[in-house]
């Protein structure tokens, strides 16, 4: 079998012990500059000479620019902001960059990434959460997900208390400034999915009681199920079912303890400017929440291409997942569905029959995770950002660079 992206160049080495970095994100400028972000964090001791820096849940966090004007064969380190999970994107000319330190944080720059503003945030003592996924741009307005926090306490991997809140922002003005954005409303999975009328689909995998995390093996725990990381999706196909003219569909990773799931809600935008999130209904009537996503346990992005006319998935490929806890290798992050080390690429026309594209990359072992991922098309190439790790990596879940890789001609990928 041929890997269609194994070569990669590394963004963000961290060859300080203690350092990790992850949550990549990327888009491409109108002038063509590639622009890369990733966070950095760590102990207190390993941070403890970083300037620029942002404290969350009691640690140090930094996020970093890098660009590229030569086609990804390299890449200089721009600038330094105090947050993470951040997510880079250009609107009306401007590029900006989003993401959270605890409350929401964004800044901009209007000379192509060249110099960038002090750090403004858009709300004021919360908790937010979210991944690099995707953006879309739809009816002149920019739309991109960040994920709220119940203020509930829960212990372990809070997922289950978090609400995916899409927000539009408004053209012609300046979305540091939050007035001009508009927040949809907010739905906590633990308000609307009640595990216990569950039934048949062997959701939850591994049982465990309301806002415990439980031991499921030495060293492996498992949290309560829940759903975070979203991804938007905007169906143009009016013969699909789920169309609906004013309606944004919400995919997310389904945290169940099994491989394969996604999951989803939607946004009903209304007549009088606002947006409600509810969850999606089959034909039949029934609910429709859990959804076939190849490698939906773990954080995944979605890419509509206008050119090819479809969706294409970059996720994670597990091999094991039905390995007992107990038996699997010392190596292994966490649960079984935890397998990190083989990133790889679908298509689809309508978000629910996936098309198997290849293997964009594989970790040498398992320690060398290629995972959480993000892409961006330029031309005819598909590039993509993987956090990553080598033989210096704290472990699979925190690693030690981002690699960019670039997959050639990647619509000749489709039969």
């Amino acid at each position: 079998m041929k890997i269609l992206a194994q070569d990669h160049i590394k963004i963000n080495y961290l060859e300080k012990c203690g350092l990790s970095s992850y949550s990549p994100g990327i888009c491409i400028t109108k002038t063509g500059r590639i622009i890369v972000t990733a966070g950095t964090s760590g102990s207190d001791e390993a941070m403890a000479d970083l300037e620029i820096k942002g404290r969350r849940y009691g640690g140090f966090v930094q996020g970093r620019i890098f660009v590229s004007d030569d086609n990804g064969n390299s890449f200089n380190l721009k600038h330094r902001f105090p947050f993470m999970h951040a997510r880079p994107f250009e609107f009306e000319g401007i590029l900006y960059v989003l993401g959270q330190c605890n409350d929401l944080m964004i800044i901009k720059s209007e000379d192509n990434g060249g110099t960038w503003s002090e750090p403004c945030r858009l709300t004021d003592g919360e908790d937010w959460h979210q991944a690099p996924c995707n953006v879309l741009y739809w009816k002149g307005f920019f739309y991109i997900v960040m994920e709220k926090r119940s203020e509930r306490k829960i212990t372990g991997w809070k997922v289950n208390n978090i609400a995916p809140v899409l927000m539009r922002g408004k053209k012609g003005t300046d979305l540091t400034k939050r007035e001009n954005w508009t927040f949809a409303s907010e739905l906590y999975f633990d308000k609307v999915v009640n595990k216990n009328e569950m039934e048949y689909f062997g959701v939850p995998f591994h049982w465990t009681t309301r806002d415990t995390y439980v031991e499921i093996a030495p060293g492996r725990g498992c949290a309560e199920i829940g759903w975070l990381e979203t991804n938007i999706v905007k169906f143009h196909d009016e013969n699909h079912y789920l169309y609906e003219a004013d309606t944004i569909h919400l995919f997310m990773r389904a945290h169940t303890g099994m491989t394969g799931y996604g999951i989803m809600a939607k946004v009903v935008e209304k007549e009088n400017g606002t947006m409600e999130t509810v969850l999606e209904k089959a034909p039949s009537g029934k609910k429709l929440v859990y959804i076939p996503l190849p490698g939906g346990q773990m954080k995944f992005h979605i890419l509509y291409d206008e050119i090819s006319e479809l969706f294409w998935l970059l996720s994670t490929q597990a091999t094991d997942s039905m390995t007992r806890a107990e038996l699997l290798p010392p190596e292994r992050y966490n649960l079984p569905d935890n397998e990190r080390k083989r990133l790889v690429l679908h298509f689809s026309k309508n978000c629910f029959d996936w098309c198997f594209a290849g293997v964009v990359a594989i970790g040498e072992k398992e320690s060398m995770s290629r995972h959480y991922a993000a892409m961006a098309i330029k031309g005819n190439d598909l590039l993509v950002v993987s956090r990553s790790g080598d033989e210096n990596a704290i472990s699979a879940h925190d690693t030690n660079f981002i690699s960019f890789h670039k997959i050639k001609d990647f619509r000749g990928l489709v039969y």
